[in-house]
């Protein structure tokens, strides 16, 4: 089954008006594989504004979102706020939420059970930090995480998987094309056990972590990474590189 390649740009809290303007501009005119969908996630102050100047064949995507629609929860963002300003997709538990904001697993199947259930489509992140990886254990974390969000996802298209190894967001180091592979195809091979075998070969499991112009061709050729969830890359012109990485 060919599952269509995904590239999400997280800008985090980074750009302004006049910044994320001129890269709508190059996004909105950059000649872009037609065979790959493509989201940006902005911060929330911007998603109106992005959505209302980016090509409707770019998505949008906030980068959090709290699990319940309205109420006292001052200065968070719920999935029906983002979807009445016409964005239909979230980042979830990005490892800067599990390790700066201290969010839990607990917190992020929640979010991820809320957003669905409201019409958002969900980027869920995992990944293991540089002493778990060390320690061995890479396998056990991510298969942790990655539960907590299937014990909350009813309908799997609506979902794509994003492992980013901590140690490798921001740093300049990436797993090797062969690395990130054998986690991917690890992560597949527990969805078929643990959810269903046309989901695991279905669904997209993306990698971030330091993707670059000069990386993302070979990361792009492993069987099982299906796109990628980029950082600091995805503020610049070389993002439309990024994107085209299997042309």
């Amino acid at each position: 089954m060919s599952r269509k390649f995904f590239v999400g740009g997280n800008w985090k809290m980074n750009g302004d008006k006049k910044s994320l303007g001129e890269l709508i501009q190059t996004l909105n005119s950059a000649k872009l594989d037609a065979n790959v969908e493509v989201v940006c996630g902005s911060p929330a102050i911007y998603l109106d504004f992005v959505r209302s100047k980016m090509d409707a064949k770019i998505g949008v995507a906030a980068q959090n979102c709290y699990k319940v629609a309205k109420g006292a929860f001052t200065g968070e963002i719920s999935p029906a706020m983002i979807k009445d300003v016409g964005v239909n997709w979230v980042i979830l538990g990005h490892s800067e939420r599990r390790h700066v904001f201290g969010e839990s697993d607990e917190l992020i199947g929640q979010k991820t059970a809320h957003a669905l259930e409201n019409g958002l489509c969900v980027i869920a992140c995992i990944g293991e930090k540089l002493d778990e990886r060390e320690a061995g254990i890479t396998e056990k974390v991510v298969f942790a995480q990655t539960k907590v969000i299937a014990d909350n996802v009813k309908d799997w298209s609506k979902v794509v998987l994003a492992y980013e190894p901590v140690w490798a967001i921001g740093t300049g180091k990436t797993a090797s094309p062969q690395q990130a592979q054998e986690v991917h195809d690890k992560l597949r091979e527990w969805m078929k056990t643990n959810v269903s075998e046309a989901v695991a070969n279905s669904v997209r499991i993306i990698y971030g972590g330091s993707v670059t112009g000069s990386t993302c061709k070979e990361l792009a050729s492993q069987k099982d990474v299906d796109g990628f969830l980029v950082g600091g890359a995805s503020l610049k012109a070389e993002f439309v590189e990024i994107i085209n990485a299997k042309v």
